[in-house]
């Protein structure tokens, strides 16, 4: 079985400084031995985690469009932000890749859209992101899973760790997969264990972006 974490970012995220090495050290640490690295703007880092880690790695990339991030995960090439909501689903499967809505109704990060535009995007959403370690409302996640379970879309969870410690918070314990093709399947099978993270932890991100912006 795997013990998966599919949302976690790298130092090559504007708002992360997570070297590589520490995200698998931590992942050792706790037992984690799947992950999707979900840079935003990049896919650097996971390719790069890829090359180094002895478990499995999703190439995802969260893209920040007008209207709030779409994340892509199987990615084989950086999609740019900045380009609207509609370009990166299409860019997402045009490589193959499978669209994911990381926290659709979060109070800050949520995706900006009319109620009936959010819905029409269902049938082109392949997961939905049903819990967010981060997100620090309870109802955004209930949002979340309620979206999911009317559309039959699979859920997911992940930590959105920006630092080592928040590695593991949250993960799906599910079946091993052998690729994008059978993922769906085995994620659907699996088990959400949910921890939120501290409100703190929001405040190294802010840390991080401004070292980065200076």
């Amino acid at each position: 079985m795997l013990k998966a974490d599919f949302h976690i970012h790298t130092a090559y995220s504007m708002d992360c400084e997570t070297p590589v090495a520490e995200i698998i050290s931590r992942c050792l640490e706790t037992g984690i031995n799947c992950v999707a690295i979900t840079d935003h703007d990049a896919i650097e880092g996971a390719r790069k985690l890829q090359s180094l880690a002895p478990f499995p790695v999703i190439v995802a990339e969260e893209i920040l469009t007008p209207h709030g991030e779409i994340m892509g995960m199987f990615l084989q090439d950086h999609i740019p932000s900045g380009v609207s909501v509609e370009q990166a689903i299409s860019r997402i499967k045009a490589q193959g890749g499978l669209v994911c809505l990381p926290h659709p109704f979060d109070t800050f990060r949520g995706l900006k859209l009319e109620h009936n535009e959010l819905h029409k995007l269902a049938e082109q959403v392949d997961i939905v992101e049903i819990f967010n370690a981060r997100s620090t409302f309870l109802r955004c996640s209930n949002k979340a899973r309620a979206f999911a379970t009317k559309y039959g879309i699979p859920g997911t969870v992940g930590s959105d760790a920006h630092s080592a410690s928040e590695i593991g918070n949250t993960y799906v314990e599910m079946p091993e997969f052998s690729g994008r093709d059978d993922f769906l399947e085995a994620l659907s099978q699996g088990n959400i264990y949910k921890q939120r993270s501290s409100f703190l932890v929001h405040f190294s991100s802010a840390l991080a972006r401004f070292k980065k912006s200076m």
